[in-house]
């Protein structure tokens, strides 16, 4: 028998440890009292240990995925908002059929001051009246966003940008709103007085 360097004792000891893991497994079977069903049951519960572990190593790329929903209602959000300030298609058609309405309602003898409401003052509140529900709109759809977190799943934040997108929505939306009550009662670019 010889004698054995520290390097060659620390390699056999761990090719000792390797190899008693691996044969676990194996040699349960051959202990007394073991069954070949009972060394099944422990690779079984092997595999779905390994299972759960990449499982649980695919969560955050699911986790990143499930804001896409809500990053896109922010952003649709941004935009209510941005049209109700603006205008859009559909005011615009409103207004134009609301006017052709007033025209063909009044007679060339009634007065000035119901000729001008019913041509253009209707056409105006009709536009006003659009504008505040895409302003309602943006601003429902923004605070559901915001909302969003607090009835989801624990310890999901939610990215900034979706909170910056949304506030941005909520805060368009209100300012809309504003307007569109401002220029429905006539408190903002009233019709002028005919008298």
């Amino acid at each position: 028998m010889g004698t054995k360097t520290a390097d060659e004792a620390g390699t056999e000891t761990g090719t000792e440890a390797q190899s008693d893991e691996k044969t676990v497994v194996v040699t349960k079977a051959d202990e007394p009292g073991g069954t070949a069903a009972e060394a099944q049951d422990a690779a079984r519960a092997e595999a779905e240990a390994e299972d759960r572990e990449a499982r649980e190593d695919e969560e955050p790329a699911a986790q990143g995925s499930s804001g896409v929903g809500q990053g896109a209602a922010a952003v649709v959000s941004a935009g209510l908002g941005i049209v109700s300030l603006t205008g859009s298609w559909v005011a615009t058609v409103a207004a134009a059929r609301e006017t052709l309405v007033g025209q063909l309602r009044t007679s060339s003898s009634a007065s000035v001051a119901k000729q001008v409401q019913e041509v253009y003052g209707d056409a105006w509140q009709v536009t006003a009246l659009i504008g505040g529900l895409f302003a309602l709109a943006a601003l429902i759809v923004g605070v559901v966003v915001l909302a969003r977190p607090a009835f989801g799943v624990p310890g999901r934040p939610q990215a900034p940008w979706i909170k910056s997108v949304a506030w941005a929505g909520v805060a368009l939306g209100v300012v809309g709103l504003l307007l569109a009550v401002a220029k429905y009662s006539d408190l903002l670019l009233g019709l002028p007085s005919t008298s």
